[in-house]
């Protein structure tokens, strides 16, 4: 399992978070006395992975294996599953029951759902007859906090949470308003008592809908995460690659690579536009190279060696980033990824429709890999409120005559999702482009001063829309809210609404918590976040006058390959 990250410097009490979930698992495991073995949902071992240590497990006497449609082979007489709510995998152990029955194998089985038992589930139990050898459970993990400023729930939206009431919710869509009205909904359930008023840790609430903003995640990520997610798939905070790329020469072996704050020079690199990497990496490279030369040609004093043993440590972790960093410009050089960046931003410039259009049908007509093609036409579509019905139709054709016509519900998908479709109205982009100022021109990437960096010149229109929040509230750019998906929302909680600084987010002064740190803004992204708006998030939190920590949750990780493959049917 990957490196547990670090917590101690979240700005909210994320570890309590982690300790209350790895609390819940080892409580249900100690019930179960003696050796077990434990089968996980292969969908929930990235979870566990950051929730708990494999080490710890097999102290409680667990041995771990994924779940499959292969029986399990174990000599352990007690088997503990641990799976989503999903119909597919009920079958799955059945199987497994039943083949332990015809061997005449007598085991103790025990499902735990997570994060809640579904009716549906527990019928297909019934109708195999095995219920009853079963105890079944809920094993309720909700949210796993995979950095010390990023939570993320996995599985499914945790309407409650745990730091007490926020004062103030903004929500920016279908799924976020409703979201918003169940937490009014609860908190008006839960009066506050005017002598129990403290400052809250939560100031405010921000979701926003993953299809407020579908033209961020179809942009290539530039900085060093988001390129990093993009080219090499990085999962619940680590990836696994062959590990010659990491330097280590062994045929077909592969390696785990953690990435989070826990590893000090990810921490500093994570979030820098990728030409900006290089050459830090590249410096510190030199640095080091100097400081050793002067320890084996100079006599050096007790601290000047310590000070270099303390560089020498943090090797292992230039070693690593450097081979990724060598390996990621294997990609970032190709003239091919070159020229769908400059085609990226000519769309979001929304100034050259032919040269755009042209560009996509030469993709077509050269069967480049179908996701790539879907993720720039899903960018132009967006960026044009669909395409005139002449284009429509002829690139839907092409799309079809090149890549097979079992794609037509590949098309549909993205046509009922309303990212590839006919334009029937003019399109708003322009309006709203102009408006949140999402073209930066001469954007410095080595030293930025606006969040367009992590897109090298263009500024998430999801973050615009946090930093508005955060500076004068939605009212100023209500008009440009309505030009954008779904409904939005504004609401204060009136236990609150006596004191100024619970109105901090509409101008008035930011009060501290009771400790002398900031307030929190939580941003909740429902339909997921790429990992360069968190860096953005992390650009703004940083800003000399902010006076906000903020941290990001979301329902899941996403780059624009992962969410454009969702809608493609027949990948295999």
């Amino acid at each position: 399992m990957a490196q547990i990250p670090n917590l101690d410097n979240a700005p909210i009490n994320l570890t309590s978070l982690r300790e209350q979930s790895q609390k819940e698992l080892l409580s249900i495991l100690k019930n179960i006395r003696g050796k077990k073995c434990m089968v996980v949902d292969q969908k929930l071992s990235g979870s566990l992975s950051l929730i708990i240590q494999t080490s710890l497990l097999k102290e409680h006497m667990v041995e771990l294996r994924h779940l499959s449609a292969e029986p399990i082979e174990t000599d352990s007489t007690k088997v503990v599953y641990l799976v989503r709510s999903q119909l597919s995998l009920m079958k799955f152990i059945c199987s497994h029951i039943h083949n332990d029955i015809s061997k005449g194998l007598q085991r103790e089985y025990y499902v735990y759902f997570v994060p809640r038992r579904s009716v549906a589930c527990e019928k297909i139990f019934e109708e195999e007859k095995v219920h009853q050898l079963m105890t079944i459970g809920e094993y309720s993990l909700y949210m796993i906090p995979l950095d010390e400023d990023v939570i993320s729930f996995e599985l499914d939206l945790a309407y409650k949470f745990s730091f007490g009431l926020i004062p103030n919710v903004r929500a920016k869509g279908k799924a976020s308003v409703r979201v918003a009205d169940i937490l009014n909904r609860m908190q008006a359930e839960e009066p506050v008592n005017s002598s129990d008023i403290v400052v809250p840790e939560i100031n405010t609430l921000i979701i926003l809908d993953r299809e407020v903003d579908m033209v961020t995640p179809m942009c290539s990520q530039l900085t060093y995460e988001g390129l990093l997610d993009e080219f090499l798939r990085v999962n619940h905070g680590s990836m696994e690659l062959d590990a010659s790329i990491m330097g280590v020469q062994q045929e077909g072996k592969k390696m785990r690579v953690p990435l989070n704050s826990s590893d000090k020079l990810f921490k500093e690199i994570r979030d820098l536009n990728f030409e900006v990497v290089v050459q830090v990496l590249r410096q510190k490279a030199t640095s080091m190279k100097q400081d050793y030369t002067e320890m084996t040609t100079t006599t050096q004093s007790v601290s000047e060696l310590k000070d270099f043993v303390k560089k020498l440590n943090s090797l292992p972790e230039m070693t690593r980033h450097i081979n990724l960093a060598q390996h990621l410009s294997t990609f970032t050089s190709k003239p091919s990824f070159l020229g769908r960046l400059d085609m990226e931003h000519t769309i979001v410039e929304a100034q050259s429709y032919d040269i755009c259009f042209e560009y996509i049908e030469e993709m077509i007509h050269k069967q480049e890999p179908l996701v790539n093609i879907l993720r720039l036409l899903i960018l132009f579509s967006v960026t044009n409120s669909g395409l005139p019905k002449k284009h429509f139709d002829y690139l839907r054709r092409e799309l079809l005559h090149s890549y097979g016509f079992e794609h037509m519900a590949t098309l549909n998908n993205l046509e009922k999702a309303g990212l590839f479709k006919r334009q029937e109205t003019k399109g708003n982009w322009l309006t709203i482009k102009r408006a949140l100022q999402l073209v930066v021109e001469d954007t410095d990437t080595a030293n930025p001063n606006d969040i367009a960096y992590v897109f090298s010149g263009y500024a998430p229109l999801s973050i615009r829309l946090v930093q508005s929040a955060i500076r004068s509230g939605w009212r100023p750019i209500e008009e440009i809210l309505k030009l954008l998906p779904g409904p939005h929302s504004e609401s204060k909680r009136s236990g609150f609404a006596t004191s100024p600084s619970y109105d901090s987010l509409n101008g008035a002064p930011a009060d501290k918590l009771s400790d002398g740190r900031r307030s929190l803004v939580l941003v909740v992204f429902i339909g997921g976040v790429t990992f360069a708006e968190i860096s953005a998030l992390r650009f703004l939190s940083a800003q000399e006058g902010m006076a906000y920590d903020l941290i990001v949750a979301t329902t899941k990780i996403v780059s624009g390959h992962t969410l454009t493959e969702t809608f493609v049917e027949n990948m295999g």
